[in-house]
């Protein structure tokens, strides 16, 4: 089971937080500023900016083991 520690919270979160709340918004934005929501065009940049964001949150996150 993955473990989540708020201890490990750094510049690298905040940079995932960002990616992510940017990827929604920009989806969001572009979608009720133009009335396309299945435009494969927004679904290609919404991508790029949001499974990072997921991925850095998950990773920076876990828990690690230190072995001593």
């Amino acid at each position: 089971m993955i473990k989540f520690n708020l201890k490990n919270f750094n510049i690298y979160t905040i940079l995932s937080i960002l990616m992510l709340l940017g990827g929604i918004l920009f989806y969001i934005y572009w979608g009720t500023r133009y009335n396309i929501w299945y435009n494969i065009g927004i679904y290609s940049i919404t991508i790029v900016l949001v499974l990072p964001g997921i991925f850095g949150l998950i990773l920076t996150l876990m828990e690690t083991k230190k072995e001593i």
